[in-house]
């Protein structure tokens, strides 16, 4: 039976600068700044342990169109290392390191075979004997709006043809439309597996034939949340088999939790750390965001307290963890006491606001430009007593709520 084993990974944007951080311990700045070498570890390592055919790397490969030196070098490294096993590597590059950049250029192994600017296919010959097809481009520069993968040919006389391509699926919006294709197009070459890169969300688009996204190796950003990696594919003429393996070295969570049952500082405390060890893994770091929703403290103190001493009490001792869980933003939502008396008796200032609220006159006006709007007013009646009533209630509940945070 015919049968290739294979990595396929993309977006490795390695030498990524990984913004949004601020304040970290120097081991930890420095772990995630490694992260994305770490992941490339991890990749090299995992092929080289399943033993496969090849790796495939589908496009951002380096993370800016300069290709640091550091970056090329650590690359290099673990090609080297899969060129010892006699393990080939084909790459594509993307918008982030298309061709067309200023870098100074490191040679790379001869197990690295790295597609052109035009649509090519390359020849592999595994050591079993299956003949595999590899059908690609690189981006020539940032900018690549055409559909490229109508270029793609089937050529004959192979036993696997896998496609790789760098692009958008369906014009989404979440990503800039490169190469945009639909899965209907990815259909009509009857490949045998699509290798996509660009989406640093995992996604399997299709099984049959399979068309992948395996995300990113390494998380850079608090929007890129939760493990990452790569998939080992395993593909024969009945069936494919796909593993994701793990690749992060650091990840990014975001937790939120309702915190109204704590009544004192201390349960804050230990519902956070609770929290917090929920989410530890081994070997791995963490940059949480943590929001506190509802919190009911009647204590000044205890206030004054989570405010001040909440954060650099829950972070003592992290950064000696190999496992660390750091928190990179901490939100306090105080829950909002609505009730118009209790806030009376807080402030006078709550007396005059609600008065201004009683007596406003001016709904008509603020609201007004929404009614002059040339589609909007097609749409729109007049306000009910009742709707206006509905609508300044929100309001105040908004204002007050604004007020607390």
């Amino acid at each position: 039976m015919k049968q290739i084993s294979f990595i396929h990974a993309a977006d490795l944007h390695l030498d990524s600068p990984m913004v949004g951080l601020k304040h970290l311990p120097a081991n930890i700045l420095s772990r995630v700044r490694e992260s994305t070498f770490a992941a490339l570890e991890r990749l090299s390592a995992a092929a080289i342990e399943h033993n496969v055919d090849f790796v495939i790397i589908a496009g951002d490969l380096y993370d800016g169109e300069d290709r640091s030196l550091r970056a090329q070098s650590r690359f290099r490294n673990e090609m080297q290392k899969l060129a010892q096993k006699d393990i080939p590597v084909f790459v594509i590059h993307g918008n982030h390191d298309h061709l067309n950049g200023s870098w100074v250029h490191l040679d790379m192994p001869a197990n690295v075979h790295i597609f052109g600017s035009d649509v090519e296919w390359k020849v592999l010959h595994t050591k079993r004997g299956e003949t595999v097809h590899l059908y690609g481009f690189s981006y020539i520069q940032r900018h690549i709006l055409d559909k490229k993968v109508d270029d793609y040919q089937k050529q004959d006389s192979a036993d696997f043809h896998i496609g790789i391509l760098h692009g958008n699926e369906g014009g989404g919006t979440d990503h800039d439309n490169y190469a945009p294709f639909t899965i209907k197009d990815l259909y009509e070459k009857q490949f045998d597996y699509w290798a996509l890169g660009h989406i640093h969300k995992r996604k399997i688009l299709s099984e049959h034939p399979p068309i992948i996204y395996p995300g990113n190796l390494q998380g850079r950003n608090k929007k890129e949340t939760g493990i990452k990696g790569c998939y080992h594919v395993t593909l024969n003429e009945f069936e494919t088999i796909k593993a994701f393996i793990e690749t992060s070295d650091v990840v990014w969570e975001e937790v939120s939790f309702d915190a109204s049952p704590a009544n004192s500082f201390q349960d804050i405390l230990q519902l956070c750390r609770l929290a917090i060890e929920r989410l530890r893994k081994p070997r791995i770091g963490t940059l949480l965001t943590l929001n506190l929703q509802n919190v009911q403290l009647d204590d000044i103190q205890d206030k004054r307290t989570l405010d001040g001493e909440l954060l650099e009490l829950l972070m003592d001792d992290e950064n000696d963890e190999e496992s660390f869980v750091w928190l990179v933003d901490l939100t306090v939502q105080n829950s909002q006491p609505l009730d118009r008396n209790h806030l009376i008796g807080e402030a006078d200032f709550y007396a005059e606001l609600f008065a201004a609220i009683d007596d406003y006159q001016n709904l008509d006006q603020a609201i007004a430009p929404l009614y002059e709007h040339q589609v909007g007013r097609k749409y729109l009646s007049g306000l009910t007593q009742s709707e206006q009533k509905e609508l300044l209630d929100k309001a105040e509940k908004l204002l007050i709520g604004l007020l607390y945070q």
